[in-house]
């Protein structure tokens, strides 16, 4: 029994092989010519470690060549949707709030910690594992959930780069002009990507360093509150006054389409997914990674709602504070100081718009990819996601550029939209990172997993209290009410559904281990 328990493990490494073969009829997040090399360590050093069930030493070059994934999906813990709960959060509730962004970045960091080792550990990332795990009507739907809730992302993030355009242009390209002028980023894109995985990654990172200098001199000339910031990320604080705002800062961390990106990510770089060694290392590094972007992201955060703290909290127009109004409350608030501090904003802004919709343009490949295993050209794939958020975006542009005033029901419909997608990435992210026929060595430990389900559990209730908070205000009518009510029911069923079979599974690997023993 011993003997056959270790031979399953072996087996069990990796849920499949390494798919660099060519003669591989699959969707791949990238071929092998595209991916980046890391091995600078000799083959002895690789094999003693092997040999000794470590890792070789810590490199800074390999830390380098790994460092890239990360920063990409840190842009969507900085989309314009972050920006404005981040600034509404401040105008507000003041400094209170700034501990729970602290928790809700590591929450999140948790997430994608568990999305990159599952595209480490399997060569494969969420999208392609959902597509074998589930039955055809349960994937199809996953799928569908997917686009939709990026779409939603993808509207947000279009919209905040071109109410930027409207600002750095002194109002005279209008906002649908901004959204055409947006909506060719997905030609930027592939013209980056035709020279290279660090190329594309240069790029974004060049766009992460815009965001965090323009809002570090937001920050350097409006100098709020050093004590009253070290307080508000120490202690917690929370009245009923600024629920509504916990929840936004809570529930715009999570992006259902990052979780699929950053499972893709982490296969740009050449690891040896069968020697247990080089996977573990890989993942080393990317924690490390992964962690120093996501600090980056909590600081640019940080400045943001500290501007909008020092500056309107407690004053009479905080509540009226939105993305398309703030850049025209800071210049009369703040003047023109050192720096125009309306562009200094604006180019802020344009760097999150910017750098979130190119980064949805190419979640949206690897989702469309890996649910429906298509092997179209990447120009097509960048052409179709395009198109499923321009056309709907073109017609809010229209529409809400002369009715900004009905800006704020748009955000908020749309934050509801990518709420409640965030179950049918969650579940079955934990489901397959538990799963030891997929993940092997690398399967997540019981404490890890408990601490998972409670994260979990703790981010459906609270952007289950958003839906149900968005849909008693705005949802009248005996029409409405039933067709949002059978809505409801299908919803919870798929939820639990979700949940029943991954439990079912857990069950099963459980008796599995017992037999063995």
């Amino acid at each position: 029994m011993a003997s056959a328990r270790k031979e399953a493990e072996a087996r069990l490494l990796v849920s499949s092989p390494p798919l660099d073969s060519e003669e591989s009829d699959e969707e791949r997040a990238y071929d092998s010519d595209e991916k980046v090399a890391i091995s600078i360590s000799d083959e002895d050093e690789y094999a003693a470690a092997e040999a000794a069930g470590s890792v070789p030493p810590f490199s800074w070059r390999k830390l380098w060549r790994f460092t890239g994934p990360g920063f990409l999906m840190c842009i969507a813990f900085l989309d314009p949707g972050n920006l404005e709960g981040d600034l509404q959060s401040g105008a507000i509730a003041g400094y209170s709030l700034l501990w729970l962004l602290l928790w809700a970045t590591v929450m999140g960091l948790l997430i994608q910690l568990l999305s990159a080792r599952l595209g480490v550990a399997t060569g494969r990332h969420l999208a392609e594992l959902c597509r074998e795990e589930y039955p055809a009507w349960a994937r199809v739907a996953l799928w569908l959930m997917a686009e939709l809730a990026l779409i939603g992302a993808d509207i947000q993030e279009v919209i905040g780069s071109a109410i930027a355009i409207k600002i750095l242009s002194g109002g005279s390209i209008p906002l649908w002009g901004g959204v055409i002028i947006t909506a060719l980023d997905c030609f930027i894109f592939l013209f980056l990507e035709n020279y290279g995985v660090r190329k594309l990654e240069a790029f974004f990172g060049v766009l992460v360093a815009t965001m965090a200098i323009s809002f570090a001199i937001m920050f350097g000339e409006t100098k709020p509150s050093g004590k009253e910031l070290l307080i508000g990320v120490t202690v917690p604080k929370l009245s009923s006054k600024t629920i509504k705002q916990a929840v936004g800062v809570v529930g715009c961390i999570i992006m259902p389409h990052n979780v699929f990106l950053h499972s893709a990510l982490v296969q740009s770089r050449k690891i040896d997914t069968n020697k247990k060694s080089r996977v573990q290392e890989a993942m080393n590094y990317y924690t490390i990674e992964s962690s120093v972007a996501l600090a980056l992201s909590f600081f640019i955060n940080i400045c943001v709602t500290t501007v909008f703290a020092k500056g309107f909290y407690g004053t009479q127009v905080a509540s009226t504070i939105g993305l398309e109004n703030a850049g025209e409350f800071l210049q009369e608030k703040y003047g023109t100081m050192l720096f125009p501090i309306l562009y200094i904003w604006g180019i802020g802004l344009l760097a999150s718009g910017q750098s979130s919709t190119i980064t949805g343009t190419y979640a949206g490949q690897f989702i469309m990819g890996g649910f429906l295993n298509l092997r179209l050209k990447k120009w097509v794939r960048s052409l179709i996601t395009r198109s499923f958020a321009i056309v709907p975006t073109i017609i809010v542009a229209l529409f809400f550029d002369t009715e900004d005033s009905t800006m704020d029901t748009l955000n908020e419909s749309l934050n509801v939209l990518q709420s409640v997608q965030i179950p049918f990435a969650l579940i079955p992210l934990l489901t397959l990172v538990s799963k030891e026929q997929v993940m092997g060595a690398f399967r997540i430990g019981p404490i890890t997993k408990v601490v998972s389900w409670i994260v979990v559990a703790f981010l459906i209730i609270i952007n289950g209290y958003l839906l149900v908070d968005f849909f008693s205000a705005e949802i009248r009518g005996p029409f409405l009410e039933s067709s949002v009510g059978a809505a409801l029911v299908v919803y919870v069923a798929f939820v639990i559904y979700l949940i029943l079979r991954s439990c079912a599974l857990f069950s099963r690997q459980k008796n599995f281990s017992s037999s063995s023993n």
